[in-house]
């Protein structure tokens, strides 16, 4: 039975259950992870400021010298590249579209009644912004993401539910690709 990798990359759009996934691994490993969302944004009691690119690249370098963690996010440009090239796995978390569409909704509805924090104001624009991203990633990045990944060769496992259970075995012939 293969083991569980050290530096597991998690990518997949808005309300695929991304954090989910990354705390579950993370408590059942003892892996820290991180979100991308606080590389881009420095988290300040009186309230958020965006990195640099400079800054921005520089702590997630920092991140990706360690000798293990779990990162998550849906960033898939150029900046994020240097944690595909290191991670030794990657897992695209391609949760149906109306499971994610219901997930934000849900999410959405947590934070206004404050059941589920937010590091933003979970105001309406948000909310519509959440599903125009959501059709976005569905359309644009997610084949960008997979021709990438195919022509990099990054090892890469497709789970279509944060709950599936994960074959860790990375042989090319079991990749789902």
């Amino acid at each position: 039975m293969p083991t569980i990798p050290k530096r597991i990359h998690i990518i997949g759009s808005v309300g695929s259950g991304k954090t989910t996934l990354a705390r579950a691994l993370s408590t059942a490993t003892s892996i820290p992870f991180h979100e991308l969302d606080n590389v881009v944004w420095e988290r300040r009691q009186g309230g958020d400021r965006r990195r640099t690119d400079e800054e921005r690249n520089a702590v997630l370098a920092d991140l990706v010298k360690a000798e293990s963690w779990i990162i998550e996010g849906v960033h898939s440009t150029a900046w994020v590249e240097e944690s595909f090239r290191n991670a030794d796995v990657i897992l695209f978390l391609d949760t149906p579209y109306y499971k994610r569409m219901k997930q934000i909704t849900f999410r959405f509805l947590r934070q206004k009644t404050g059941r589920e924090s937010a590091h933003y104001t979970p105001d309406f624009t948000i909310f519509k912004n959440m599903f125009k991203w959501n059709a976005l990633f569905e359309k644009e990045t997610k084949p960008y993401i997979l021709k990438l990944f195919k022509e990099r060769g990054y090892p890469l496992l497709i789970l279509h539910d944060n709950q599936q259970p994960i074959d860790w075995d990375l042989r090319k012939e079991k990749r789902h690709v």
